[in-house]
């Protein structure tokens, strides 16, 4: 049996316990046993982690004790996969660059606030995005410093409001990556658990959870 730990909590405007929820069911109807917790503390107990085969992290904001941060990179460069979505993963712990290493980028700015972009997928022969087609959603659009390392899936168009000098820039928006021995998933959609009524957004989401899993 699989063991997912599942951990929110941070910034209540991207409903942390709300999208954990909404995963939660699906990774055990895969007969995953899944633990959640609502403490970052879990993260310092090193032989614990490396017990799980995939990490979760929902936790906008915050910061890592050094303890905690040394025992998430060191389960991961030890092969727990990780995978996350929007700010829960890509906008977490901005004092700890080590982890921004891992999970190869770090949110920076959402121009224009909710807007309307289309997702395009670059690599439909990869599994995670096997029959999806390029898709509009209604949501922030993510502008990021990202890891060149990278293996990106899934692209937007940058749009120039309010920052004229972006606009046409191509970022990346769903990638997966290795650090170590471990798989690193991230998905910049799902500002809030109702972005995941989107199925594109959930189904790209639920396949690189599984693809991340040891």
């Amino acid at each position: 049996m699989k063991h997912v730990l599942m951990v929110w909590g941070g910034w209540e405007g991207h409903e942390p316990r709300q999208c954990v929820a909404r995963f939660e069911p699906c990774l055990a109807e895969q007969g995953f046993n899944v633990t959640v917790a609502d403490t970052l503390s879990v993260f310092a107990n090193a032989e614990r982690l490396c017990s799980f085969d995939l990490i979760v992290p929902c936790w906008t904001m915050g910061q890592l004790q050094p303890e905690e941060e040394a025992g998430l990179i060191d389960a991961v460069r030890a092969g727990t996969g990780i995978a996350g979505w929007h700010g829960g993963m890509g906008d977490a712990f901005r004092n700890n660059p080590n982890y921004q290493f891992m999970t190869g980028g770090q949110f920076v700015e959402h121009p224009g606030g909710i807007i309307e972009y289309t997702v395009h997928i670059i690599r439909p022969e990869d599994p995670i995005v096997d029959g999806i087609q390029d898709f509009n959603i209604s949501s922030e659009c993510y502008y990021m410093h990202v890891d060149p390392s990278n293996e990106v899936l899934a692209t937007t168009t940058i749009a120039g409001d309010p920052y004229a000098w972006v606009e046409g820039c191509v970022m990346p928006v769903v990638w997966k990556r290795a650090y170590g021995e471990g798989r690193v998933f991230y998905s910049a959609l799902g500002h809030v658990a109702a972005d995941f009524d989107v199925k594109p957004c959930f189904d790209m989401m639920k396949r690189g959870m599984l693809w991340a899993c040891r």
